[in-house]
């Protein structure tokens, strides 16, 4: 049975695609903050959220298939298969982020033209998608590509970081990563209560989002809101947005860590529910 097959290698580029979604949805507050726009930025943010969130789902029936392909083979041997199979869509979730992180100074420009001419078309967000997908902003998009610089990092005090936030973003980015390959890799380890093992996925992912609505967007919320109305710093909002991010790729291979401890808690956790 063949290890990397095409349909793992599409599932991979869903998952990279989504993983570059979330991060540069980051962008967005930064942008806000930037042309003092929050309201709009928000809405442009919620926009791309509900997107990834919707690709997300698409992809869980293909990932899903791949537990069906090692059902025919032996339980040792299927479950070394699903591992690696899953370590490499985790590790898509990293490469993605890192995407992400190096395309952010480039949408932070874009994306701050795309909330003015949002609010020039007085919110059509169809209107919107019309103008950014014209040929003449995609080039005049190309001329704003930059990489990240170390500028950055030289304007970024370790004083606006909270740590407290940085390993709580980590760990709650490492359980949404691992929430449906942890799943599913616990209904090869309890064959006998799979269906309930697959549909914890559900849950995983609804808990670790809203721990990110309550503990993570607000913060940094409250901080664009201040730099909108004088009480902060744009830098200081640059900072935590990058803290943020950062927080996240690690947070990709924290959840190398977790997948086995997580699928191993789904598989115990489900001989109370069955």
């Amino acid at each position: 049975m063949e290890l990397i097959t095409e349909k793992l290698l599409f599932i991979a580029l869903f998952i990279f695609i989504i993983h570059s979604i979330e991060t540069l949805a980051y962008a967005v507050r930064l942008s806000g903050a930037r042309v003092k726009m929050i309201a709009s930025a928000l809405s442009l943010f919620n926009i791309m959220v509900i997107f990834s969130r919707m690709a997300n789902m698409m992809q869980q029936p293909f990932t899903g298939s791949l537990i069906d392909t090692v059902d025919s083979v032996p339980k040792e041997t299927a479950l070394e298969i699903a591992e690696t199979q899953f370590r490499i869509l985790i590790g898509a979730s990293t490469i993605g982020t890192a995407f992400g992180i190096i395309l952010l100074p480039t949408f932070i420009a874009l994306f701050s033209r795309a909330i003015i001419h949002l609010s020039e078309e007085k919110g059509s967000v169809p209107s919107l998608m019309k103008r950014i997908f014209s040929l003449q902003y995609i080039k005049r998009g190309v001329t704003h590509f930059s990489l990240p610089k170390f500028s950055y990092l030289r304007e970024t005090k370790v004083k606006d970081i909270p740590i407290r936030l940085f390993f709580v973003n980590m760990i709650i980015t490492a359980i949404y990563t691992i929430g449906v390959f942890a799943a599913l890799y616990a209904s090869l380890l309890a064959p006998e209560r799979g269906t309930t093992a697959i549909m914890a996925s559900g849950l995983i992912n609804g808990v670790a989002t809203i721990l990110l609505v309550v503990f993570i967007d607000p913060k940094l919320s409250v901080i664009a809101d201040d730099v909108v109305n004088g009480r902060g710093s744009y830098n200081k909002l640059k900072s935590m947005s990058l803290m943020m991010v950062t927080s996240r790729l690690l947070g990709t291979l924290l959840a190398q860590v977790f997948f086995i401890w997580g699928a191993e808690y789904i598989a115990w956790f489900t001989k109370f529910i069955a």
